[in-house]
């Protein structure tokens, strides 16, 4: 009867456990950045595609304010440019989550700021008057 001897052979691991590389993933990170979720849609996207804020004031003047240059202090929380993202993140209640606070934050100053970002040039709130001709002529 032989013995086990105390060396362990390692066999290959599967191809499906390895880490592969960027350039297997299909993904160019040095043109892409880093990525963030929005707290919306909790999709992925680019850092750049997203807007990122944080919550700003003291005591009962909580605040979320926009932080387009992406410079100021305190946790962060990145958003999609789109009036539905925000909708869909104050409807799940994703602003207090993500930025790990308790309590009712003013969120006028970010749409407002997501609203005139996401409007596209020359547009008004004014409806579209209907045209003085008959169309079908």
């Amino acid at each position: 009867m032989s013995r086990p001897t105390s060396r362990t052979v390692m066999r290959p691991r599967p191809e499906a456990d390895r880490i592969r590389g960027a350039a297997d993933r299909g993904v160019d990170f040095s043109t892409v950045g880093p990525t963030r979720t929005c707290v919306g849609c909790r999709k992925r996207a680019p850092a750049t595609e997203l807007i990122r804020f944080v919550l700003a004031g003291s005591g009962d003047d909580l605040r979320l304010q926009a932080d387009p240059s992406r410079r100021l202090p305190g946790r962060g929380a990145h958003l999609h440019p789109d009036p539905a993202c925000f909708a869909l993140a104050e409807r799940r209640r994703a602003f207090g989550r993500a930025l790990r606070f308790t309590g009712v934050a003013d969120t006028g100053p970010l749409a407002e700021h997501i609203r005139s970002v996401s409007e596209p040039h020359g547009t008004t709130d004014d409806p579209a008057l209907p045209p003085d001709h008959d169309p079908a002529r």
